[in-house]
């Protein structure tokens, strides 16, 4: 596994992608990111071996972003949001007393909050296993939907490591019919992402230490 972390504004970032796929020439051109795989067992083994390899080499990040592409029925295709909070739609323990989308006997909340360190519009996010398409958006409490968010958040949190969500648009209106459907806006999406990956170099350094204090404050999420 290479793991690479990049100095942005004076801190180490990592970012932390699912497939290659999402990752195209824009974003080549600006960083080398952690391929996790697809779903949240893969984002989760991948960021938390990743953290601990870093931690042990005392190089543990000062943030990571997880970006790439999302399912919304609400945003419109295309755009880029910021993620304000995450949950996870596949935990449901309700039947033994739990609340909905909180693994037992644990201490997060149902809504895990994110940093949102930029000047851009931020959405609700839910990570789950499944490909969520047609009627099934209706039963979701969010306003976007992934596959690994939510997994890259709980290896962030055991590792005290603040967590930026980045997500664009490429699926939602009517019925997602294969592998194409979800690729189409790939491009664009990748495009778009490096245009608000430029802004972090600015916002990281102009608003340090005020903005990373804000992110260490989190580490107790």
């Amino acid at each position: 596994m290479t793991i690479a972390c990049e100095m942005i504004g004076g801190q180490r970032v990592l970012f932390v992608m699912a497939v290659d796929a999402e990752y195209g020439p824009h974003l080549r051109a600006r960083f080398t990111p952690l391929l996790t795989g697809v779903g949240p067992i893969e984002a989760a083994l991948a960021t938390g071996m990743a953290l601990h390899e870093l931690e042990r080499q005392q190089a543990r990040p000062d943030l990571v972003v997880s970006l790439g592409s999302a399912g919304s029925r609400i945003c419109p295709l295309g755009e880029i949001f910021q993620i304000a909070s995450v949950s996870w739609r596949d935990m449901d323990a309700s039947r033994l007393g739990f609340t909905k989308g909180v693994t037992p006997l644990s201490d997060h909340p149902v809504d895990v909050p994110l940093v949102t360190p930029l000047a851009l519009l931020s959405v609700r996010l839910s990570t789950g296993a499944n490909v969520v398409g047609g009627e099934e958006y209706a039963a979701i409490d969010a306003d976007m939907v992934d596959m690994e968010t939510f997994a890259v958040a709980r290896a962030c949190e055991r590792f005290h490591v603040p967590l930026m969500g980045l997500r664009g648009v490429s699926d939602g209106p009517g019925e997602l019919e294969h592998i194409h459907g979800w690729m189409e806006l790939l491009g664009l999406i990748d495009e778009r992402l490096a245009q608000v990956v430029d802004l972090l170099p600015d916002t990281l350094s102009r608003q340090q230490p005020p903005v990373m204090a804000a992110l260490r404050g989190q580490d107790s999420i």
